[in-house]
């Protein structure tokens, strides 16, 4: 089924669960010691399944994210952050299902950390947000079962609110003000304190992409966030410099007394910059071509670097999340992504070597693409099987 037309029964179920509640309370209702009409009664009831869809559906919170100083804490333990950057698992159900059946798997390898964002990434433009700031109940079911499972198995998710740049994902929001914004990012908090999920990471604006490009502060989207849901974990993602963040990631500065880490690490060597030519090739030359060339592929150098990166940042700050295009690519195009399997191990030659593999049938989703390679670093280095990697 389409995702509006999801939207549109769920919003419609949301109506008629208000008309079954008045049907079966067919007494009249008092309100201040007064009798209710039709309509009060209505209204009443309507507000109470309103409120009833932020009640918990079971109890959550077995895994406890908070910051200390420069550490991040998870149950009273410091950690070291070893994420993937999941952020296109919204898309369909079958993409989501996916993620939770790798999680296991990830945790064998030492993943103690997905990150997952209500808008998607580039090519997957998830309508997480309504036009009037609410979230979307379709996107926010799906999300609500990886944040269940990820509790579960002692993971920390990073959930990630705004992804503005040129996704579609925005183009019903033209109309937002800072205040929309806000109120967005507040309902975000507030859904996931009445949820009590507590292994959670905000992650209000991807890149500081929404504050870039509508003048908005982040230091207004934490405290929308604090006010409705104060315990929550909220980070920095732009090159503003707000200070109430909990934690800065990725284009979030470094700050003495706080926790810092890369939540979307790629090679700092891909030809034509990994972000750029290097996956953009086709698309850059014809936008009708929706998706990621070269998914999954790396040159040996490539590699090199991610490994050495990795090592440096998990030692020198509080932990890495591997970004790539295996986990973020589009379902367009007969790429079929995102993918949440490991894939192989990418040896497929040498930048050097123009017509190796890594550069050869760039639209082709190759056998021996993906990040196994990483993977499987990260086990030999840190070790299997381990929810949280302690300093």
């Amino acid at each position: 089924m389409a995702g509006s037309q999801l939207d549109a029964d769920a919003a419609g179920g949301q109506t008629r669960g208000c008309r079954r509640v008045v049907a079966i309370r067919k007494r009249k209702l008092k309100f201040h010691g007064r009798m209710m009409n039709n309509r009060q009664a209505f209204t009443v009831a309507c507000t109470i399944v309103v409120l009833l869809s932020f009640a918990p559906l079971s109890e959550g919170g077995s895994t406890r994210v908070a910051v200390r100083g420069d550490q991040i804490l998870v149950n009273d333990q410091p950690v070291k952050i070893l994420g993937l950057r999941c952020s296109n698992a919204l898309i369909n159900d079958k993409t989501t299902a996916d993620l939770i059946e790798s999680l296991d798997l990830y945790r064998s390898y030492g993943i103690n950390t997905v990150s997952v964002f209500l808008m998607g990434s580039r090519f997957g433009d998830v309508k997480g947000f309504l036009p009037d700031a609410s979230l979307n109940p379709v996107y926010q079911e799906r999300f609500e079962r990886i944040l269940r499972a990820a509790d579960e198995k002692e993971m920390i998710v990073i959930v990630g609110c705004l992804y503005w740049s040129t996704s579609r994902a925005k183009e019903e929001l033209a109309h937002w003000t800072q205040n929309d914004a806000n109120q967005a990012i507040a309902n975000t908090a507030m859904w996931l304190g009445s949820r009590d999920f507590t292994n959670v990471i905000l992650d209000p604006d991807n890149e500081g992409m929404a504050v870039r490009a509508k003048k908005w502060s982040v230091e207004d989207f934490i405290l929308a966030a604090k006010k409705v849901y104060p315990e929550l974990v909220v980070a920095n993602n732009t090159k503003q410099s707000p200070p109430n963040e909990d934690l800065n990631m990725h284009f979030g500065q470094p700050e003495s007394g706080k926790p810092w880490f890369d939540s979307e690490a790629t090679p700092g060597n891909a030809p034509g910059g990994y972000w750029g030519k290097f996956s953009k090739l086709t698309h850059q030359a014809d936008e009708e071509f929706y998706n990621y060339s070269r998914v999954g592929r790396y040159t040996e150098e490539m590699k090199r670097d991610q490994l050495r990166q990795t090592r440096d940042e998990v030692e020198k700050y509080n932990g890495y999340v591997l970004a790539s295009t295996w986990l973020q690519c589009g379902p367009r195009d007969g790429v079929g992504g995102p993918f949440t399997h490991p894939g192989g191990r990418s040896n497929l030659g040498s930048a050097n070597a123009q017509n190796a593999p890594w550069n050869t049938d760039i639209d082709v989703l190759h056998p021996d693409a993906g990040i196994l390679w990483w993977l499987e670093f990260v086990k030999d280095q840190y070790g299997p099987s381990v929810a949280t990697i302690r300093e």
